[in-house]
């Protein structure tokens, strides 16, 4: 069996707002964005190069859902974007707005860095160590 996550649902207050952020900033592509009724969208973005799983963005919804935005996973970190040129994506993010929140760090499994997406999730910046 050949099985793997395609998707997290990622909630969000505004399509377009987050769009702008995936595309623009972290340079995602966009991969759907298809309208299925008058609010709901079927968007989903990803990294360019194609590897790794994408993202739905899942417009929140009621007082529960809009409570989660930019609160996850509770404070902890929530995705981890790995790249081949820490340095260089690193120093993009800040000239681009990014906001870390921890500085880059060299650990056993690679140079790391933690971020904050625009609402306020907790991302890790990786560049892996050679194995």
């Amino acid at each position: 069996m050949n099985n793997k996550i395609a998707q997290l649902s990622f909630v969000v207050r505004d399509y377009d707002e987050a769009i702008r952020f995936f595309t623009e900033i972290l340079e995602f592509k966009l991969l759907e964005d298809t309208q299925l009724s008058e609010t709901k969208r079927w968007v989903i973005v990803g990294p360019e190069s194609g590897n790794g799983c994408n993202l739905l963005l899942a417009k929140a919804v009621g007082d529960e859902q809009v409570s989660r935005i930019g609160n996850q996973t509770g404070g902890r970190v929530f995705l981890f974007l790995y790249t081949d040129n820490f340095d260089r994506l690193y120093n993009k993010l800040i000239e681009r707005g990014i906001r870390f929140v921890r500085p880059p760090s060299v650990e056993t499994y690679g140079k790391v860095a933690v971020f904050a997406d625009l609402y306020g999730n907790l991302w890790d910046l990786i560049e892996p160590s050679q194995v």
